[in-house]
């Protein structure tokens, strides 16, 4: 339970994603913020306006996914880094998961990681795909992850296998 132990449950899960319809028409974010806090920079760094305007500043930004293209602008912004973008048509057997990323060593491109789950817990191994982190980002890179297509809802975060 997400009061008790940070992770969110399946139902919470379930309440954020898109259809599948629309993981079959490419790269969509996902805001998986499950909490009422004051914040809303997401909203205000969507340039397609697919995240929907809050009526009040402590709700939880609510997607649009029909106007989302999968940019990630709202990615870095997210200060609790909760938003992801996954793309399940990314290749047959991988999906791609961008994932915001303010640790140190940054991945690079080609490089094995393990891939973690919301509770913190080795799920496979990813393939860092691309990086993104220019000054616009304020320090937020953005790793692009190729995962097994089953792994494409579950992982959301990684490690490097050595420190460098």
């Amino acid at each position: 339970m997400l009061a008790q132990n940070g992770i969110p449950t399946p139902e919470d899960i379930a309440e954020v994603l898109p259809p599948a319809e629309r993981l079959a028409k490419g790269p969509v974010a996902i805001a998986e913020c499950f909490q009422n806090i004051p914040c809303d920079p997401c909203y205000h760094s969507c340039k397609q306006g697919a995240i929907k305007e809050f009526t009040d500043i402590n709700q939880r930004p609510q997607i649009d996914f029909d106007k989302c293209n999968g940019c990630g602008s709202c990615m870095s912004r997210c200060p609790g880094l909760a938003i992801f973008v996954v793309d399940a048509t990314f290749s047959e057997q991988e999906a791609l998961v961008k994932i915001p990323y303010e640790f140190l060593p940054i991945p690079q491109v080609g490089e094995t990681v393990t891939a973690i789950n919301r509770a913190g817990q080795a799920v496979g191994e990813a393939r860092v795909v691309k990086v993104q982190n220019s000054k616009v980002q304020d320090r937020t890179a953005v790793v692009w992850l190729a995962v097994a297509k089953d792994l494409m809802m579950e992982v959301r975060h990684f490690k490097t296998k050595e420190v460098r």
